[in-house]
């Protein structure tokens, strides 16, 4: 044997290159005792009781086949099946397995339902702890877990139906079969609430919803219409607004009859979104469902409101959790990566753009994390006037924020965040899907105005929440001051709703800051966001800022 020959070969022949300078994977490490924020707040707001629990739904969402469980469920997409081999309507959309698998631990944890089940303190809190660790392994599957946690509050408007319903709905598993409500242990429930004309605009629907016998709440119509975006069309039953004799009303419609016969909500087709890929969205037919109307007749966007109030809430903790997620990404990775003779977390240009991701992170789960324990109290009045007005505000301000954030994490990763095999385009692709759904930014804006002029009294529950931080920062009294003042004007107020709501959220995240961070986040955050006049790019951070402290602070292991 030629060794010569053979060390030429394996040196310079078969043997390219050496693997150097390239991260690990993110993977297999506790993603709430890696998450300092995230903990603080839970204890804060109330959920310190779940301590152990949340430790061990964290390891398991931090584990490397968990997180693969996310990769696989957005790789193989949905499909329908409209009919059987034998011509049999069934409208079966078939998922794969780890899609089911996420949804089987999303319910065993209870995402979908625990606040009901157990209404005990701080179980908003601690259930929004639990979505936001779920969501950042993949964030498809909660569209039908939010709809299903959202409708309890609705269908309990309409006892007799709530007390046939909620059982399965709430219960802690999960049944993935297409059959009968009667023949399962568990349901999930959707929305079909749009249509073409209208989108948002749902007063402008032109279903209608024709009573069977006896009309009013709780009794049997057929809807004839169509829905253009129906959210999560493979569960088991569907809130969904049609038009009856008195105006726009809210029904209940199951996916099949009492008799065991499909009802006759067609899908006929699902979406091919840009995102979200895991979940099925679709539009559908309605040809005389059978639907029972929920609350009041003619007063269907009433009656729904409470639902759009906690759907936009988890708009709030997705995206939230996204920017944790991108956050962590970019640091783990830059906390290995060597570039022009320094680890690029040495690189002051490259800390300014981190310690800025890190800021916008905290300030989004601080901010959500509030509104859960608000949530959890509305008994008292002031904190029922945050989840009217702060909903609207965070959901628009929060997730307008993602898309950005999500693209300058990539960025700092570089060219091996922009491949498929990667968290990173995933993020990316997902983030400006909760700006859009469940009411786009203009909408979240005008409902601010709505809240303001409806319930004037929301306004000084925000600002005596504000109120809680008065002295501590010379810049946030200021802005406070000024935020006051321009309320008051009310000319042209529609046409200035978005930088007002701007404001809004960023004087209320200082706040929060102020009081619950250490102080370097608190005054990077002000003098960035409050300070610094208009929005610029990430990376802009004012000189003197603790960078160092504020990446150490978000390091995911």
């Amino acid at each position: 044997m030629n060794t010569t020959n053979q060390l030429a070969t394996d040196s310079w022949g078969a043997v390219t290159h050496e693997v150097l300078n390239q991260p690990d994977e993110l993977v297999n490490y506790n993603m709430y005792l890696s998450d300092t924020v995230l903990q603080e707040a839970v204890v804060r707001e109330g959920g310190a009781w779940a301590q152990a629990e949340l430790t061990r739904f964290g390891a398991m969402t931090g584990s490397a086949d968990y997180l693969e469980l996310g990769h696989l469920a957005n790789k193989h997409k949905p499909e329908l099946e409209t009919h059987d081999r034998f011509g049999h309507r069934t409208d079966l959309i078939r998922f794969h397995p780890a899609y089911h698998a996420l949804m089987a631990s999303a319910t065993a944890a209870g995402i979908h339902s625990s606040p009901w089940t157990v209404p005990q303190s701080g179980a908003h809190v601690v259930r929004a702890a639990h979505f936001f660790l779920q969501s950042q392994v993949e964030a498809g599957h909660g569209c039908p877990i939010t709809m299903t946690f959202a409708a309890v509050p609705c269908l309990q408007l309409q006892p007799d139906l709530a007390a046939q319903w909620l059982p399965k709905i709430t219960a802690h598993h999960y049944d993935a079969r297409n059959l009968p409500a009667e023949q399962k242990s568990a349901l999930t429930i959707g929305m079909a609430m749009t249509e073409k004309q209208g989108g948002s605009d749902v007063r402008a629907n032109t279903t209608r919803a024709i009573a069977i016998g006896a009309d009013g709440p709780g009794e049997a119509y057929e809807l004839v219409g169509h829905k253009y975006f129906v959210s999560a069309p493979m569960s088991d039953a569907f809130l969904v607004l049609a038009q009856a004799e008195a105006g726009l009303s809210c029904f209940l419609l199951p996916r099949w009859r009492p008799d065991g016969s499909k009802n006759p909500m067609q899908i006929q087709r699902l979406k091919n979104k840009m995102g979200n890929t895991s979940n099925a969205s679709g539009e559908t037919e309605l040809r005389g469902a059978l639907a029972w109307m929920v609350g009041t007749e003619g007063r269907g966007v009433a009656t729904i409101i409470e639902m759009v109030a906690m759907t936009r809430f988890d708009c709030m903790i997705g995206s939230s959790a996204a920017m944790r997620m991108a956050t962590a990404q970019a640091l783990h990775h830059c906390s290995q990566r060597h570039a022009f003779g320094k680890q690029l977390t040495d690189q002051p240009l490259m800390q300014n753009v981190l310690a800025d991701l890190v800021l916008e992170s905290e300030a989004a789960t601080t901010l959500t994390m509030r509104i859960a324990r608000a949530m959890d109290t509305r008994h008292l009045a002031h904190e029922d006037h945050l989840v009217r007005l702060v909903t609207a505000i965070g959901k628009y301000w929060i997730c307008k924020r993602a898309p950005n954030h999500a693209y300058e994490a990539m960025e700092c990763i570089g060219g091996s965040g922009v491949m498929e095999d990667s968290p990173m385009p995933r993020l990316y692709r997902e983030a400006p899907i909760n700006a859009i759904w469940e009411g786009s930014g203009n909408v979240q804006c005008l409902d601010v105005l709505r809240a303001l002029h409806k319930t004037p009294e929301v306004l000084d529950s925000y600002f005596a929440e504000l109120a809680l931080s008065k002295g501590m920062s010379p810049v946030l009294d200021q802005t406070i001051w000024l935020l006051k003042s321009d309320l008051k004007n009310t000319q042209h107020i529609e046409y200035r709703a978005r930088d007002l709501v701007d404001r809004m959220a960023l004087a209320l995240q200082a706040s929060l800051l102020w009081r619950h961070a250490p102080e370097y986040m608190a005054n990077a955050f002000s003098l960035s966001r409050l300070q610094s006049s208009g929005h610029h790019n990430y990376g802009t951070l004012p000189h003197g800022i603790e960078v160092r402290d504020i990446i150490q602070r978000a390091m995911p292991i």
